[in-house]
């Protein structure tokens, strides 16, 4: 099992101290999400997306799918940010986990800046069917990014 938790990557946590990344609906970066297989190995040290152990399938690209931004917001102390609902349609699919990267990032590491690696816990499949990644709630304690 190569997947071992959720994670924040700490590269992408020096990119928002120098401004790299941009969450505001519709006029912010382009965020994506790809997903792999039980054999990929990420943690908090991944910096970059990579097409090696991504999943491929029907219904399913290389690179993965585009996220819809949800603009910044705080509650109490916390700020975060979240996605719409990903689906990719008529997919026949396993994945184990997944990246969330930025394709527009200045000043980061490259043109595919790492923000969270995502465990599903378990492998999860669809056969020709939707395959769906269902955002939190977006708020304090729930949004897939919070900082507290």
């Amino acid at each position: 099992m190569a997947f071992s938790g959720n994670f924040m990557c700490t590269s992408f946590k020096q990119e928002l101290l120098t401004g790299s990344h941009n969450f505001t609906a519709s006029t912010g970066h382009t965020f994506k999400l790809a997903m792999y297989d039980n054999n990929a190995s990420f943690d908090a040290s991944t910096t970059d997306y990579t097409a090696t152990n991504e999943v491929s399938g029907t219904g399913y690209s290389a690179g993965g799918g585009t996220l819809t931004n949800v603009t910044p917001t705080t509650s109490g102390t916390t700020a975060l940010t979240d996605f719409a609902d990903l689906s990719f349609s008529s997919a026949t699919i396993t994945a184990r986990g997944a990246l969330i990267y930025n394709t527009t990032t200045a000043g980061g590491t490259g043109t595919t800046d790492t923000v969270v690696v995502l465990d599903f816990g378990s492998d999860k499949s669809s056969s020709a069917g939707d395959f769906t990644i269902v955002f939190p709630t977006a708020d304090a304690s729930n949004a897939i990014i919070r900082i507290a």
